[in-house]
């Protein structure tokens, strides 16, 4: 089997199994090519060439997709009890660009204008904190807070208002 197409298929059976976006699967694929045992440097130099080349064909079929990437784990991370700064730095970390994070986030709040309130919400109820708890007021706002949430929606969340 030629080296090229090992890697191609190897990338389609990661695809297979999970959803990613370029970034992380370009990382896959150094990393796999890494561990591969070759005799000469050169065939690997070769092989990190053609990673982009598999890449864009993976994004043409429309196997791979950053948007329906970004949209899935919105959703999946909204329902989860998670902030938007949360999102966020899931996104960047994953490699997708931070306009397209900004956009596809405008896109969710245009649909579902107070999920970042559920989702406080969702985290409260998770965390068992407890509501209008004017003792652990400070200790609730600031778990709030190291999981991203704004003040204010925190303190309404808490019901502190």
């Amino acid at each position: 089997m030629d080296r090229t197409t090992f890697i191609k298929k190897y990338a389609v059976q990661y695809l297979s199994k999970y959803d990613s976006t370029k970034k992380n699967l370009e990382r896959i694929l150094k990393n796999k090519i890494r561990r591969i045992n070759y005799t000469k440097k050169n065939e690997k130099l070769i092989l990190y060439k053609t990673i982009f080349k598999i890449i864009e064909e993976l994004e043409s079929k429309n196997i791979i997709n950053d948007k329906r990437y970004a949209d899935t784990k919105i959703l999946y991370f909204s329902i989860q009890g998670k902030s938007k700064n949360f999102i966020k730095n899931y996104l960047l970390q994953k490699g997708i660009e931070k306009n397209l994070i900004n956009k596809t986030i405008d896109d969710f709040e245009l649909n579902k204008p107070d999920w970042e309130f559920e989702s406080a919400k969702t985290f409260i109820r998770k965390k068992r904190l407890v509501l209008n708890d004017k003792k652990n007021k400070e200790k609730n706002l600031a778990k709030m807070s190291r999981a991203g949430f704004d003040y204010n929606t925190s303190k309404k969340a808490l019901g502190l208002d």
